[in-house]
């Protein structure tokens, strides 16, 4: 070993987690599970309320944004509510909505881009999850669905550039 080399020590610290849960976690409890799953399946003839409520809550803020502009309050909550729906699309069984809901949110993300973003390409993100709902197109392997997702995609990388 020369003078500039040094010793190297590998220090493993240990699992504080394994003496705090006791040693083992125990294996998931099979019907528990069953029962969870049975419980969300009862709940999913709600999801198409659920998601069309939110969808509701976003065509009324749109609406506010084309009186005020989106540097306003109200384009902040077509944000916030793009942002949910991001979440929620594929939670209620749309993951076309949170695929245009992911482009909405990324379009207006900031005060920035809200300050130069068009309105029309937002309206036309919202006009599109709309028709999503109305037209039952759950998901891009609807050729149409695809299709708008990608257009509406393009614009707004277009405007803001690649995802990060």
């Amino acid at each position: 070993m020369t003078k500039r080399e040094k010793p190297i020590e590998i220090i493993t610290p240990p699992n504080m987690l394994r003496v705090k849960v006791g040693g083992r976690i125990a294996p998931a409890d099979p019907e528990a599970i069953a029962r969870a799953e049975k419980a969300l399946q009862q709940m999913e003839v709600e999801f198409e309320d659920w998601i069309n409520e939110e969808v509701v809550k976003l065509e009324k803020a749109m609406a506010a944004v084309k009186k005020v502009g989106l540097a306003s309050p109200e384009g902040e909550a077509v944000f916030v509510i793009a942002h949910d729906l991001r979440g929620l699309g594929t939670t209620y069984k749309f993951p076309i909505v949170t695929r245009i809901a992911t482009s909405l949110a990324r379009l207006i993300e900031d005060e920035e881009r809200r300050a130069t973003a068009p309105v029309a390409l937002v309206g036309a993100h919202v006009n599109s999850i709309r028709a999503a709902l109305a037209q039952n197109v759950r998901d891009d392997k609807h050729p149409i669905g695809k299709a708008l997702a990608e257009e509406l995609e393009t614009q707004v990388i277009a405007l803001v550039g690649e995802a990060q």
